[in-house]
């Protein structure tokens, strides 16, 4: 049996389509349907990895999660993780094979239908539905000839579309009508209904310019979503948490926005637990004095050092580190504390520079990425997180560089580093991370309440499904999904 797919599209990056992709695949799975997402070609610096050390973008395992069913390759066959502004590492079925100019990649990526086609095929093969996601807006016109992700994806798979607009930006009713406008007759044929997504307010108010919509572009309005306090894992760099204003915990802890940070999901616990505030820095007065400072992963290392010490972050971070409050590298953020860095293949920048040299690692960039899922205890580490010591954790490592430490954790006073995203997801080591901020501070975190995030994740999943079945035409979706093209 072949899946019935449905594809969301969106009229801008950032409209709501993965938030939407993964609350229709728990409405599926809700529903007793075997659903799961699939995203052609993905562009971001959150990737993830699976069992069998592959690399995929974390909003289809995200979607996955929402499905209820384990992160598979297929799911994302081509990921694409920005390097500088105009180039790429290209992932293909979840291996790296090269770095690419926008240019190269456009004129290459031709050779990629094959490998798509096949991974969708298999997905399909094993589930009742698709749901597919497309990327940033099937209008872009300069992009329409050799697309694989919007409409030709949506060809491919022969997909009905749904077209999601974000209201709160303002200009939804333009935006949706305009990418009508700019489609092709027999694109606009796949176009089977539009969504609104993070409305304020009374819909009442909404409802003469939703008829006017409709008789604008011949398609029907099937949902309105209100804005969400949901919390699930962001795509990239577009996510509001950059942009967020301080938090009230009784911790702060202050993240470096990195030109190309990476994996900022390793954090999202410290958000979500209570008692913790975090916030993202990218200049000097928007530091001040934290309780603890992190070093994220960062898809550029030696690029991303350069610019720490330009923007004079670096010399606050090694004062921070000299006063005794704790500074936490993970990946890229802990070859930065090292003494080091060698990039003798130039897989970034090449040739040597030095870092920060707060912990007693040099890294040497290889060929070849380090792709692994890790489980296991903690090393025995002292300082202020000495309670880390012999924890259980799960997570997973994907770097370039080896860095010399056998250890998963490595420590040198209040320094720390890791290679392991994921570790604050575990509830004994977040909790200790949490109780360790609070003791410094003299609070109590005996009474703060334990927090465990796989069964947040499923919650939000629950609070996301239970929004779209109060605001959308599920029965016309349904429709949409059994008729299909």
């Amino acid at each position: 049996m072949t899946a019935k797919p449905i594809m969301i599209q969106g009229t801008a990056s950032n409209a709501g389509k993965s938030l939407l992709t993964a609350g229709l695949g728990r409405v599926f799975r809700q529903d007793g349907l075997r659903a799961a997402p699939f995203k052609s070609q993905n562009m971001a610096l959150n990737s993830f990895i699976t069992r069998d050390g592959l690399e995929m973008g974390r909003a289809q395992v995200m979607q996955a999660e929402a499905c209820r069913i384990e992160p598979d390759i297929r799911m994302n066959p081509v990921l694409l993780k920005p390097t500088s502004d105009k180039g790429s590492q290209v992932i293909v079925m979840g291996k790296p094979v090269g770095n690419m100019g926008a240019e190269e990649y456009y004129a290459w990526k031709h050779s990629l239908v094959p490998v798509i086609r096949k991974a969708y095929g298999e997905l399909a093969a094993e589930h009742d539905i698709i749901v597919l996601e497309g990327a940033g807006s099937p209008a872009e016109i300069n992009l329409r000839a050799g697309d694989l992700v919007n409409m030709g994806m949506a060809r491919l798979a022969h997909s009905p579309v749904l077209i999601v607009g974000d209201i709160d930006r303002g200009g939804v009713f333009a935006s949706l009508a305009g990418t009508m406008l700019l489609l092709p007759e027999d694109e606009k044929a796949l176009v089977k209904g539009v969504i609104i997504n993070k409305f304020r307010g009374d819909p009442a108010i909404l409802a003469p310019g939703l008829r006017m919509l409709e008789d604008i572009i011949q398609v029907p309005v099937l949902g309105v979503l209100p804005c969400l306090d949901i919390k699930v894992d962001d795509e990239d760099s577009l996510t509001e948490r950059f942009t967020a204003g301080p938090g009230r915990g009784l911790a702060d802890i202050a993240v470096i926005r990195l030109p190309r940070i990476s994996n900022f999901t390793d954090f999202n616990a410290f958000e979500y637990a209570g008692g913790l505030s975090l916030r993202y820095v990218r200049s000097v007065r928007e530091l001040g004095r934290p309780d603890c400072l992190i070093i994220p992963g960062s898809k550029n290392t030696m690029g991303d050092l350069k610019w720490l010490r330009q923007s004079g972050l670096a010399q606050r971070l090694l004062e921070h580190a000299a006063s005794g409050k704790p500074v936490i590298g993970v990946c890229g953020g802990f070859q930065m504390l090292g003494g080091h860095i060698s990039d003798p293949h130039s897989v970034e920048e090449g040739g040597e520079m030095d870092g920060l040299g707060l912990l007693p690692v040099n890294t040497v960039f290889g060929r070849e990425k380090v792709r692994t899922q890790a489980r296991g205890r903690l090393s025995s580490v002292g300082g202020i997180f000495s309670g880390l010591s012999g924890l259980e954790f799960s997570g997973y490592e994907i770097h370039m560089g080896i860095s010399g430490a056998p250890e998963n954790l490595v420590q040198r006073g209040n320094v720390y580093g890791t290679y392991l995203h994921g570790l604050f997801d575990a509830e004994e080591v977040l909790k200790a991370v949490r109780g360790a901020l609070l003791a410094e501070k003299g609070l109590e975190a005996a009474e703060m309440a334990p927090f465990n995030m796989e069964a947040f994740k499923e919650e939000q999943y629950d609070l996301l499904a239970g929004a779209i079945r109060a605001s959308f035409n599920l029965e016309a979706i349904y429709d949409i999904l059994n008729k299909g093209v």
